[in-house]
């Protein structure tokens, strides 16, 4: 059963997320707490059924942990074993940001960003340039889709094709699909009444349920936890 989050909550789980992966975990408590705090977001995943993504986030994420407490410490020694520890202390360190930001981006409709982004008197310029961003990636992932299926079509690929070829006729349609997509959402953004003097109003009615206030609690509350163990003891 999915659950229906306020986008003001999931822009506070992004927030909090992000101030706890700029400090470092140093014991097992405050690991224990990252850890937790990734899983939430993929849990929530998996209630909107985004199944396949979630997978992919715990296969990733669980694969560098494991390395990284394992297999590898900071005195292994050799080019390979140098290059895995820091690929996936990278990975440990921000993956939980990126787990949150996608799963908000997935979940989440421009409409009810926007007027959530209202509701708390953020100025237009930015609104607009987030929700742009916000429907940027999703398109571009669809335009790629589009060309590789065109360039399959006519035999080029990356398994015994020219690399020239996939370049040309894959990656330069895609960078002019980048700009002409840009330009396009931006002025969808405007025709729908962003950036105008009169106010805008919504269709979108965002209410805080008891979900919303109990994430934030948790939320908080972890990274209360975090900096008080990490800095205050």
């Amino acid at each position: 059963m999915a659950l229906k989050l306020d986008p003001r909550t999931k822009l506070f789980m992004i927030f909090i997320v992000s101030a706890v992966v700029m400090m470092s975990a140093t014991t097992p408590l405050l690991w224990a707490v990252r850890i937790t705090m990734t899983m939430i977001p993929i849990l929530l995943l998996i209630a909107e059924k985004h199944y396949a993504a979630a997978l992919r986030f715990i296969v990733l994420y669980s694969a560098a942990l494991l390395i990284s407490f394992k297999f590898l410490s900071e005195n292994s020694k050799g080019f390979l074993s140098a290059f895995l520890v820091g690929y996936c202390s990278i990975i440990v360190q921000f993956m939980p940001a990126v787990i949150t930001a996608w799963y908000v981006v997935r979940t989440t409709k421009i409409g009810e960003f926007v007027s959530a982004m209202q509701k708390m008197h953020v100025p237009d310029g930015i609104t607009i340039s987030l929700a742009v961003v916000m429907r940027f990636f999703p398109t571009i992932k669809e335009e790629y889709s589009s060309i590789r299926d065109a360039m399959k079509m006519r035999g080029i690929m990356f398994g015994g094709g020219n690399v020239t070829d996939v370049v040309e006729y894959r990656m330069i349609p895609l960078l002019f699909s980048c700009v002409n997509i840009g330009d396009e959402l931006s002025a969808a953004a405007v025709t729908r009444g962003l950036g105008g003097k009169v106010k805008r109003t919504s269709v979108q009615e965002l209410k805080m349920g008891g979900a919303d206030y109990m994430l934030i609690l948790m939320f908080t509350a972890a990274l209360v936890f975090f900096v008080v163990f990490k800095y205050m003891k």
